[in-house]
Protein backbone atom coordinates (compact mmCIF):
# COMPACT_ATOMS: atom_id res chain seq x y z
CA UNK A 1 0.00 0.00 0.00
CA UNK A 2 3.03 2.44 0.87
CA UNK A 3 5.95 2.36 -1.38
CA UNK A 4 9.25 4.65 0.12
CA UNK A 5 8.39 7.08 -2.15
CA UNK A 6 4.71 7.05 -0.42
CA UNK A 7 6.39 6.77 2.63
CA UNK A 8 8.68 9.55 2.23
CA UNK A 9 5.87 11.80 0.80
CA UNK A 10 4.31 10.87 4.01
CA UNK A 11 6.51 11.44 7.11
CA UNK A 12 8.31 14.78 5.43
CA UNK A 13 5.91 17.28 5.73
CA UNK A 14 5.48 15.22 9.50
CA UNK A 15 8.96 16.06 10.31
CA UNK A 16 8.55 19.80 9.15
CA UNK A 17 5.47 20.09 11.66
CA UNK A 18 7.25 18.52 14.37
CA UNK A 19 10.80 20.86 13.62
CA UNK A 20 8.53 24.68 13.19
CA UNK A 21 6.32 22.68 16.56
CA UNK A 22 9.90 22.17 18.65
CA UNK A 23 11.48 25.03 17.47
CA UNK A 24 8.69 27.52 18.43
CA UNK A 25 8.98 26.15 21.97
CA UNK A 26 12.67 26.29 22.13
CA UNK A 27 12.06 29.99 20.71
CA UNK A 28 9.74 31.14 23.12
CA UNK A 29 12.11 29.73 26.27
CA UNK A 30 14.95 31.46 24.84
CA UNK A 31 12.75 34.90 24.56
CA UNK A 32 11.24 34.28 27.64
CA UNK A 33 14.10 33.58 29.33
CA UNK A 34 15.57 37.53 28.67
CA UNK A 35 12.54 38.18 31.23
CA UNK A 36 14.34 36.26 33.42
CA UNK A 37 14.67 32.72 34.93
CA UNK A 38 11.85 33.19 37.24
CA UNK A 39 9.41 33.49 34.35
CA UNK A 40 11.56 30.10 32.62
CA UNK A 41 10.36 28.22 35.33
CA UNK A 42 6.97 29.89 35.46
CA UNK A 43 5.69 28.84 32.00
CA UNK A 44 7.78 25.24 31.97
CA UNK A 45 5.43 24.76 35.50
CA UNK A 46 2.37 25.56 33.63
CA UNK A 47 3.07 23.84 30.37
CA UNK A 48 3.65 20.30 32.39
CA UNK A 49 0.46 21.14 33.75
CA UNK A 50 -1.04 21.56 30.52
CA UNK A 51 0.39 18.53 28.82
CA UNK A 52 -1.53 16.80 31.88
CA UNK A 53 -4.95 18.57 30.90
CA UNK A 54 -5.05 18.15 27.17
CA UNK A 55 -4.44 14.35 27.31
CA UNK A 56 -8.33 13.97 27.10
CA UNK A 57 -8.56 15.91 23.83
CA UNK A 58 -5.24 14.36 22.34
CA UNK A 59 -6.70 11.15 22.96
CA UNK A 60 -9.63 10.80 21.44
CA UNK A 61 -7.93 12.70 18.06
CA UNK A 62 -5.82 9.48 18.54
CA UNK A 63 -8.56 7.30 18.75
CA UNK A 64 -10.80 8.92 15.71
CA UNK A 65 -7.39 8.47 13.57
CA UNK A 66 -7.02 5.07 14.21
CA UNK A 67 -10.46 4.07 13.59
CA UNK A 68 -10.90 6.94 10.25
CA UNK A 69 -7.38 5.71 8.91
CA UNK A 70 -8.76 2.19 9.13
CA UNK A 71 -12.03 2.82 7.47
CA UNK A 72 -10.26 4.61 4.74
CA UNK A 73 -8.15 1.35 4.16
CA UNK A 74 -11.46 -0.68 3.90
CA UNK A 75 -12.59 1.87 1.55
CA UNK A 76 -15.93 3.28 3.41
CA UNK A 77 -15.21 6.91 3.40
CA UNK A 78 -18.51 8.03 4.58
CA UNK A 79 -17.82 5.91 7.81
CA UNK A 80 -14.51 7.81 8.47
CA UNK A 81 -16.08 11.86 7.25
CA UNK A 82 -18.70 10.47 10.21
CA UNK A 83 -16.30 9.44 12.11
CA UNK A 84 -14.38 13.18 11.69
CA UNK A 85 -17.73 14.88 13.08
CA UNK A 86 -17.87 12.91 16.04
CA UNK A 87 -14.31 13.64 17.12
CA UNK A 88 -14.80 17.40 16.46
CA UNK A 89 -17.43 18.05 18.65
CA UNK A 90 -16.59 16.24 21.09
CA UNK A 91 -12.87 17.19 21.48
CA UNK A 92 -14.10 20.94 21.45
CA UNK A 93 -16.85 20.24 24.65
CA UNK A 94 -14.11 18.89 26.38
CA UNK A 95 -11.75 21.82 25.46
CA UNK A 96 -14.40 24.47 27.09
CA UNK A 97 -14.79 22.53 29.95
CA UNK A 98 -11.36 22.64 30.36
CA UNK A 99 -10.56 26.37 30.01
CA UNK A 100 -13.54 26.95 32.29
CA UNK A 101 -11.78 24.43 34.98
CA UNK A 102 -8.20 26.49 34.69
CA UNK A 103 -9.77 29.51 34.66
CA UNK A 104 -10.84 29.27 38.32
CA UNK A 105 -8.62 26.72 39.83
CA UNK A 106 -5.58 27.76 38.23
CA UNK A 107 -4.26 29.30 41.70
CA UNK A 108 -5.71 26.40 43.43
CA UNK A 109 -3.79 23.57 40.90
CA UNK A 110 -0.37 25.61 40.78
CA UNK A 111 -0.54 25.79 44.95
CA UNK A 112 -1.12 21.93 45.28
CA UNK A 113 0.80 20.97 42.76
CA UNK A 114 4.00 22.60 43.22
CA UNK A 115 3.85 23.89 46.69
CA UNK A 116 5.85 26.79 47.91
CA UNK A 117 7.71 28.10 45.04
CA UNK A 118 9.24 31.43 44.65
CA UNK A 119 6.66 34.81 44.38
CA UNK A 120 7.90 35.61 41.24
CA UNK A 121 7.79 32.36 39.91
CA UNK A 122 3.98 31.70 40.61
CA UNK A 123 2.69 35.36 39.65
CA UNK A 124 4.95 34.24 35.93
CA UNK A 125 2.72 31.26 36.14
CA UNK A 126 -0.34 32.71 37.08
CA UNK A 127 -0.53 35.24 34.10
CA UNK A 128 0.64 32.13 31.43
CA UNK A 129 -1.82 30.03 33.14
CA UNK A 130 -4.56 32.80 32.67
CA UNK A 131 -3.86 33.53 28.81
CA UNK A 132 -3.19 30.23 27.32
CA UNK A 133 -6.13 28.10 28.92
CA UNK A 134 -8.34 30.23 26.98
CA UNK A 135 -6.44 28.37 23.83
CA UNK A 136 -7.48 24.50 25.18
CA UNK A 137 -11.24 24.91 22.84
CA UNK A 138 -8.68 25.79 19.81
CA UNK A 139 -5.76 23.28 20.24
CA UNK A 140 -8.78 20.49 21.15
CA UNK A 141 -10.33 21.37 16.98
CA UNK A 142 -6.97 21.88 15.27
CA UNK A 143 -5.16 18.76 17.21
CA UNK A 144 -8.57 16.67 16.01
CA UNK A 145 -8.36 17.94 12.83
CA UNK A 146 -4.94 17.35 11.87
CA UNK A 147 -4.96 13.83 13.18
CA UNK A 148 -7.62 13.34 10.98
CA UNK A 149 -5.75 14.84 7.86
CA UNK A 150 -2.76 12.29 8.66
CA UNK A 151 -5.52 9.81 9.05
CA UNK A 152 -5.96 10.01 4.96
CA UNK A 153 -2.52 10.10 4.27
CA UNK A 154 -2.20 14.09 3.62
CA UNK A 155 0.41 15.46 6.37
CA UNK A 156 1.40 18.38 3.68
CA UNK A 157 -2.15 20.43 4.70
CA UNK A 158 -1.20 20.17 8.16
CA UNK A 159 2.02 20.73 7.91
CA UNK A 160 1.15 24.19 5.50
CA UNK A 161 -1.49 25.50 8.79
CA UNK A 162 1.38 24.35 10.88
CA UNK A 163 3.58 26.85 9.12
CA UNK A 164 1.52 29.81 9.45
CA UNK A 165 0.10 29.05 12.94
CA UNK A 166 4.14 29.00 14.15
CA UNK A 167 5.07 32.02 12.40
CA UNK A 168 2.58 33.99 14.41
CA UNK A 169 3.28 33.02 17.16
CA UNK A 170 6.87 33.35 17.12
CA UNK A 171 6.72 36.89 15.71
CA UNK A 172 3.98 37.75 17.91
CA UNK A 173 6.60 36.92 20.84
CA UNK A 174 9.47 39.03 19.25
CA UNK A 175 7.19 41.79 18.76
CA UNK A 176 5.28 41.47 22.39
CA UNK A 177 8.53 40.50 24.55
CA UNK A 178 11.04 42.02 22.64
CA UNK A 179 9.75 45.17 22.07
CA UNK A 180 6.85 45.98 24.41
CA UNK A 181 8.71 43.96 27.19
CA UNK A 182 5.30 42.70 28.15
CA UNK A 183 7.07 39.53 30.04
CA UNK A 184 5.59 36.34 30.40
CA UNK A 185 1.76 37.93 28.91
CA UNK A 186 4.16 38.32 25.95
CA UNK A 187 4.92 34.80 25.18
CA UNK A 188 1.19 33.82 26.62
CA UNK A 189 -1.07 35.98 23.98
CA UNK A 190 0.76 34.42 20.08
CA UNK A 191 0.38 31.18 21.57
CA UNK A 192 -3.58 32.11 22.45
CA UNK A 193 -4.38 34.23 19.04
CA UNK A 194 -2.34 31.03 16.72
CA UNK A 195 -4.38 28.48 17.95
CA UNK A 196 -6.70 30.33 17.55
CA UNK A 197 -5.90 30.46 13.65
CA UNK A 198 -4.70 26.92 13.26
CA UNK A 199 -8.58 25.83 14.72
CA UNK A 200 -9.90 28.05 11.96
CA UNK A 201 -7.95 27.08 9.16
CA UNK A 202 -8.36 22.68 10.55
CA UNK A 203 -12.17 23.60 10.39
CA UNK A 204 -12.70 24.92 7.15
CA UNK A 205 -10.26 22.36 5.46
CA UNK A 206 -13.31 19.46 6.67
CA UNK A 207 -15.71 21.49 5.92
CA UNK A 208 -14.96 21.53 2.32
CA UNK A 209 -16.91 18.77 0.75
CA UNK A 210 -14.67 17.88 -1.84
CA UNK A 211 -12.02 16.97 0.51
CA UNK A 212 -11.60 13.12 1.21
CA UNK A 213 -12.61 13.13 5.25
CA UNK A 214 -15.24 16.32 5.57
CA UNK A 215 -18.25 17.12 7.56
CA UNK A 216 -21.74 17.26 6.70
CA UNK A 217 -22.71 20.06 4.15
CA UNK A 218 -25.20 21.37 6.85
CA UNK A 219 -23.12 21.11 9.87
CA UNK A 220 -25.71 18.61 11.48
CA UNK A 221 -24.92 16.52 14.88
CA UNK A 222 -26.03 14.02 15.91
CA UNK A 223 -24.32 11.35 18.45
CA UNK A 224 -23.53 8.10 17.03
CA UNK A 225 -22.76 5.85 20.25
CA UNK A 226 -21.42 2.85 17.69
CA UNK A 227 -19.32 4.74 16.26
CA UNK A 228 -18.14 6.90 19.81
CA UNK A 229 -17.71 3.50 21.28
CA UNK A 230 -14.89 2.34 18.64
CA UNK A 231 -13.26 5.44 18.92
CA UNK A 232 -13.21 5.00 23.24
CA UNK A 233 -11.61 1.49 22.99
CA UNK A 234 -8.45 3.45 22.10
CA UNK A 235 -9.14 6.81 23.17
CA UNK A 236 -9.70 5.57 26.81
CA UNK A 237 -6.72 3.54 27.32
CA UNK A 238 -4.52 6.43 25.28
CA UNK A 239 -5.74 8.89 27.77
CA UNK A 240 -6.07 7.15 30.74
CA UNK A 241 -1.74 6.03 29.26
CA UNK A 242 -1.21 10.03 28.67
CA UNK A 243 -2.76 11.09 31.78
CA UNK A 244 -0.98 8.93 34.18
CA UNK A 245 2.55 10.13 32.09
CA UNK A 246 1.66 13.55 32.69
CA UNK A 247 0.88 13.07 36.20
CA UNK A 248 3.73 11.14 36.65
CA UNK A 249 5.41 13.94 34.98
CA UNK A 250 3.98 16.36 37.40
CA UNK A 251 4.98 14.53 40.40
CA UNK A 252 9.04 14.55 39.30
CA UNK A 253 8.12 18.23 38.42
CA UNK A 254 6.55 18.60 41.79
CA UNK A 255 10.13 16.93 43.16
CA UNK A 256 12.15 19.23 40.53
CA UNK A 257 10.78 22.36 41.87
CA UNK A 258 12.05 21.65 45.81
CA UNK A 259 15.82 21.46 43.88
CA UNK A 260 15.60 25.43 43.54
CA UNK A 261 15.40 27.72 40.49
CA UNK A 262 18.55 26.78 38.76
CA UNK A 263 17.15 23.05 38.48
CA UNK A 264 13.91 24.01 37.20
CA UNK A 265 15.25 26.22 34.59
CA UNK A 266 17.90 23.36 33.48
CA UNK A 267 15.41 20.51 33.43
CA UNK A 268 13.39 23.24 31.21
CA UNK A 269 16.10 23.90 28.71
CA UNK A 270 16.83 20.13 28.34
CA UNK A 271 13.90 19.20 27.71
CA UNK A 272 13.37 21.54 25.26
CA UNK A 273 16.76 20.54 23.41
CA UNK A 274 15.74 16.50 23.71
CA UNK A 275 13.01 17.15 21.68
CA UNK A 276 14.76 18.63 19.25
CA UNK A 277 16.62 15.68 19.36
CA UNK A 278 13.81 13.70 18.69
CA UNK A 279 11.87 15.18 16.33
CA UNK A 280 12.39 12.88 13.20
CA UNK A 281 11.25 9.97 15.75
CA UNK A 282 8.23 11.88 16.46
CA UNK A 283 7.09 12.57 13.32
CA UNK A 284 7.90 9.16 11.82
CA UNK A 285 6.33 7.84 14.79
CA UNK A 286 3.28 9.41 14.29
CA UNK A 287 3.12 8.01 10.56
CA UNK A 288 2.60 4.64 11.78
CA UNK A 289 -0.76 5.49 12.35
CA UNK A 290 -1.81 6.15 9.64
CA UNK A 291 0.45 3.37 8.06
CA UNK A 292 -0.57 0.33 10.20
CA UNK A 293 -4.16 1.74 10.20
CA UNK A 294 -4.53 1.96 6.73
CA UNK A 295 -2.89 -1.38 5.88
CA UNK A 296 -5.13 -3.30 8.60
CA UNK A 297 -8.35 -2.04 7.06
CA UNK A 298 -7.22 -3.42 3.87
CA UNK A 299 -6.45 -7.02 5.44
CA UNK A 300 -2.44 -6.25 4.60
CA UNK A 301 -1.62 -7.19 8.06
CA UNK A 302 2.34 -8.45 6.31
CA UNK A 303 2.94 -4.92 5.11
CA UNK A 304 1.95 -3.44 8.98
CA UNK A 305 4.46 -5.27 9.87
CA UNK A 306 7.12 -4.83 7.59
CA UNK A 307 6.38 -1.11 7.17
CA UNK A 308 6.49 -0.69 10.71
CA UNK A 309 10.20 -2.41 11.01
CA UNK A 310 11.60 -0.10 7.96
CA UNK A 311 10.21 3.18 9.90
CA UNK A 312 11.67 2.00 13.15
CA UNK A 313 14.99 1.27 11.41
CA UNK A 314 14.57 4.93 10.26
CA UNK A 315 14.25 6.10 13.28
CA UNK A 316 17.23 5.12 14.97
CA UNK A 317 19.11 6.66 11.78
CA UNK A 318 17.74 9.64 12.58
CA UNK A 319 17.55 9.57 16.07
CA UNK A 320 21.41 9.17 16.19
CA UNK A 321 22.05 12.00 14.05
CA UNK A 322 20.29 14.49 15.93
CA UNK A 323 21.99 13.08 18.96
CA UNK A 324 25.64 13.81 17.49
CA UNK A 325 24.05 17.69 15.73
CA UNK A 326 22.32 18.73 19.27
CA UNK A 327 24.76 16.48 21.85
CA UNK A 328 28.24 18.27 20.28
CA UNK A 329 26.69 21.77 19.42
CA UNK A 330 25.46 21.95 23.11
CA UNK A 331 27.73 24.16 24.12
CA UNK A 332 26.76 26.89 21.54
CA UNK A 333 23.27 26.33 21.99
CA UNK A 334 22.49 26.66 25.56
CA UNK A 335 24.43 30.17 25.31
CA UNK A 336 21.34 31.20 24.01
CA UNK A 337 19.10 30.87 26.53
CA UNK A 338 21.11 33.62 29.05
CA UNK A 339 21.40 30.81 31.62
CA UNK A 340 23.55 31.86 35.01
CA UNK A 341 26.83 29.51 35.37
CA UNK A 342 25.61 27.06 37.49
CA UNK A 343 22.24 26.40 35.42
CA UNK A 344 24.74 25.93 32.48
CA UNK A 345 26.89 23.37 33.24
CA UNK A 346 23.97 21.07 34.61
CA UNK A 347 21.91 21.58 31.32
CA UNK A 348 25.16 20.98 29.41
CA UNK A 349 25.79 17.49 31.25
CA UNK A 350 21.89 16.30 31.21
CA UNK A 351 21.30 17.13 27.47
CA UNK A 352 25.02 15.09 26.84
CA UNK A 353 23.51 12.39 28.30
CA UNK A 354 19.90 12.35 27.47
CA UNK A 355 21.68 12.24 23.30
CA UNK A 356 23.29 9.21 24.02
CA UNK A 357 20.79 7.19 25.82
CA UNK A 358 17.90 8.29 23.16
CA UNK A 359 18.99 7.00 20.35
CA UNK A 360 19.34 3.75 21.77
CA UNK A 361 16.42 3.65 24.02
CA UNK A 362 13.60 5.98 22.72
CA UNK A 363 12.34 4.47 19.65
CA UNK A 364 10.85 1.27 21.12
CA UNK A 365 9.57 3.67 23.88
CA UNK A 366 7.53 6.27 22.51
CA UNK A 367 7.76 5.68 18.84
CA UNK A 368 6.75 1.35 18.19
CA UNK A 369 3.60 1.93 20.70
CA UNK A 370 1.96 3.79 17.51
CA UNK A 371 2.11 0.99 15.52
CA UNK A 372 0.73 -1.00 18.54
CA UNK A 373 -2.03 1.67 18.84
CA UNK A 374 -3.10 1.52 15.57
CA UNK A 375 -3.47 -1.72 15.65
CA UNK A 376 -5.88 -1.49 18.30
CA UNK A 377 -3.66 -2.79 21.26
CA UNK A 378 -3.79 0.34 23.15
CA UNK A 379 -4.82 -1.28 26.73
CA UNK A 380 -1.88 -3.34 26.67
CA UNK A 381 0.35 -0.15 25.67
CA UNK A 382 -1.40 1.79 28.92
CA UNK A 383 -1.41 -1.15 31.44
CA UNK A 384 2.89 -1.02 30.77
CA UNK A 385 3.23 2.52 30.50
CA UNK A 386 1.19 2.81 33.68
CA UNK A 387 3.24 0.03 35.69
CA UNK A 388 6.60 0.99 34.20
CA UNK A 389 5.79 4.64 35.39
CA UNK A 390 4.72 4.49 38.99
CA UNK A 391 7.16 1.52 39.30
CA UNK A 392 10.55 3.21 37.66
CA UNK A 393 10.15 6.78 36.63
CA UNK A 394 8.49 7.96 40.06
CA UNK A 395 9.67 5.23 42.78
CA UNK A 396 13.48 5.47 41.10
CA UNK A 397 13.27 9.71 40.91
CA UNK A 398 12.06 9.95 44.41
CA UNK A 399 15.02 7.17 45.32
CA UNK A 400 17.85 8.87 43.18
CA UNK A 401 16.78 12.48 44.49
CA UNK A 402 15.86 11.79 48.59
CA UNK A 403 17.45 8.48 49.08
CA UNK A 404 20.77 8.61 47.29
CA UNK A 405 21.46 12.59 47.02
CA UNK A 406 21.87 12.36 43.32
CA UNK A 407 19.85 15.71 42.68
CA UNK A 408 18.33 16.70 39.21
CA UNK A 409 20.31 14.11 37.60
CA UNK A 410 18.41 11.54 40.12
CA UNK A 411 15.20 12.18 37.77
CA UNK A 412 16.53 11.48 34.67
CA UNK A 413 18.31 8.83 35.07
CA UNK A 414 15.13 7.01 36.38
CA UNK A 415 13.43 8.15 33.15
CA UNK A 416 16.00 6.26 31.31
CA UNK A 417 15.18 2.80 33.76
CA UNK A 418 11.42 3.84 32.89
CA UNK A 419 12.20 3.92 28.96
CA UNK A 420 14.36 0.65 28.90
CA UNK A 421 11.42 -1.27 30.58
CA UNK A 422 9.12 -0.04 28.23
CA UNK A 423 11.33 -0.95 25.37
CA UNK A 424 11.76 -4.35 26.73
CA UNK A 425 7.70 -4.83 26.69
CA UNK A 426 6.87 -3.42 23.49
CA UNK A 427 9.41 -5.51 21.32
CA UNK A 428 8.07 -8.33 22.92
CA UNK A 429 4.53 -7.33 22.00
CA UNK A 430 5.39 -6.21 18.38
CA UNK A 431 6.78 -9.97 17.09
CA UNK A 432 3.98 -11.94 19.45
CA UNK A 433 1.60 -9.77 16.48
CA UNK A 434 -1.25 -10.37 19.48
CA UNK A 435 -2.04 -6.75 18.32
CA UNK A 436 -2.48 -7.26 14.56
CA UNK A 437 -6.06 -8.94 15.18
CA UNK A 438 -7.34 -6.52 17.85
CA UNK A 439 -8.64 -3.66 15.69
CA UNK A 440 -10.10 -6.19 13.00
CA UNK A 441 -12.08 -7.89 15.96
CA UNK A 442 -13.58 -4.56 16.78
Amino acid sequence: MFTNKQLKALIFPLVIEQFLGILVGTMDVIMVSQVGEYATSGVSLVDTITNLLVQAFSALATGGSVIAANYIGKKRIDEASDAAGQLIVSTGVIGVLLTILCLFGRGFMIDRIYGSIDANVRESAMIYFLITCISYPFLAVYSAGAALCRAEGNSKITMKVSVVVNVINVSGNALLILVFKMGTAGVAIPTLVSRAFGATAMFMILRRQDHPIHFHEKLHYRFNWPLVKKILRIGIPTGIDGSVFQVGKLLVGSLISTLGTAAIAANAVTNTLAGLIMIPGSAMGLSLITIVGQCIGAGRTDEAVSDTKKIMKWIHIAALGMSLVIGLGSPLILKLYNLSGETFRLAQILIIVYAVVAAIDWPESFALPNALRAGGDATFIMIVSMGSMWLFRIACSYLFVRGFGWGLHGVWIAMYVDWLVRAILFVWRFFSKKWIKLLKSN
